[in-house]
């Protein structure tokens, strides 16, 4: 915890930067200049290694990644770094994958700084639905097909309130393309909710890995395939699209997933 009245008055901040979904040179040109600016570097799991040598050398890096089972770092950790290096009147950069306004905990980490009194900003980057959609070749929001497109956590949080959980209905019946993070080790049961509320078994599904790099793949299928989809996909990061615009991506490029796992 954070006595904001005992601290020391700073110069410091920290830039939270959006790294985009993989490849080095998918970060904006004004993330890119905050990293050649940086002097602390707090760098997550997903950020690549060439990412980081847009870097000076002189640069702290501090990895503080988390993937599911194997944290590197504990939430309330990653704040006290922060905290403590703002308050040397640092310049640090928070680098993030994706988009840092997306499944990033921005807000947790934000509520640490405003407590803190350190100043901050935003720099926003490209993140993983979007990407999975450029590699897959797709609309997110074609017309006539899904007006609109919903970012949705594939499993819940431990300690939410029963009115922040997932509402398995309303994602069924909303007409959209689903696109769900952080849900491959959950997809079966994704599945399961999605179909039980309503939503056709033979909805076409996609789980795209490792997109935007050299070793993307994207599995075609659909709900009813979800297992042998997500055990394909099993160690990659990977995000999950659903709905009808799935049944538009070029064939050629997909590992279309049969009613068995046989042919995956």
């Amino acid at each position: 915890m954070y006595d904001s009245k005992s601290i020391v008055p700073h110069s410091g901040s920290v830039t939270f930067v959006g790294a985009g979904p993989g490849a080095a040179d998918l970060i904006t040109l004004r993330g890119l200049k905050a990293l050649s600016n940086a002097q602390v570097v707090l760098y997550d799991s997903l950020v690549s290694a060439d990412m980081l040598k847009n870097c000076p050398p002189t640069t702290e890096l501090i990895f503080v990644g988390k993937r599911a089972g194997l944290h590197s770092s504990v939430q309330t950790e990653i704040n006290q770094l922060l905290v403590q290096h703002a308050q040397r009147g640092l310049r640090i950069v928070r680098l993030k994958g994706g988009d840092p306004t997306i499944f990033g905990r921005l807000g947790e980490e934000i509520d640490v700084l405003r407590a803190a009194g350190i100043p901050y900003q935003i720099i926003p980057g490209v993140t993983a639905a979007s990407a999975a959609a450029a590699a897959a070749g797709i609309s997110l929001t074609q017309r006539t097909v899904a007006t609109s497109a919903i970012f949705a956590p594939g499993h819940e949080c431990a300690g939410k309130e029963d009115d922040a959980k997932i509402d398995w209905a309303a994602l069924a019946h909303a007409n959209a393309t689903l696109c769900l993070y952080m849900g491959v080790r959950r997809l079966a049961l994704v599945a399961e909710q999605l179909i039980a509320h309503g939503l056709p078994a033979d909805t076409p599904l996609a789980v795209i890995s490792d997109a935007s790099l050299p070793t993307q793949n994207i599995r075609l299928g659909t709900l009813t395939e979800a297992i042998a989809l997500a055990t394909a996909a099993e160690g990659h990061p990977a995000m999950i699209l659903i709905g009808q615009n799935i049944r538009n991506i070029d064939t050629a490029t997909a590992l279309v997933i049969a009613q068995t796992s046989s042919r995956v």
